[in-house]
C-alpha cells in the first residue's frame, strides 16, 4: 500500500470538494457553475473509482464492464426524468 499515493490522492480530493463550495458561492452565471461542478464531480468519481476502488490495477474487462453499468444507469436515468414531464 502506498501511502503518499493515497494521501496526495485525499488531499487533491478535498481541495476539489472545497472549489466546489466556493464555486457555489462565487456567484458565477449558473450554467458555469453547473459545468464547473459537474467536471470536478467527474474527475472526483475517476479518482475514487481508479485507486479507492482498486480499478487501476484490475483487468480492462473489469474497468469496462463499470463504464456500462454507469452508462446504463445514466440512461436510466435520464429516461425517467423525461417521462416525469
Amino acid at each position: 500500500m502506498n501511502t503518499k499515493l493515497y494521501t496526495a490522492i485525499y488531499v487533491v480530493l478535498f481541495v476539489s470538494a472545497t472549489v466546489q463550495v466556493l464555486v457555489e458561492f462565487a456567484g458565477l452565471a449558473y450554467w458555469t457553475a453547473f459545468a464547473l461542478i459537474m467536471v470536478l464531480s467527474a474527475m472526483k468519481a475517476v479518482l475514487v473509482a481508479a485507486y479507492f476502488q482498486h480499478l487501476r490495477w484490475e483487468p480492462r474487462s473489469l474497468t469496462y464492464l463499470i463504464g456500462i453499468g454507469l452508462a446504463a444507469a445514466l440512461a436510466l436515468t435520464f429516461a425517467a426524468s423525461y417521462s416525469i414531464l
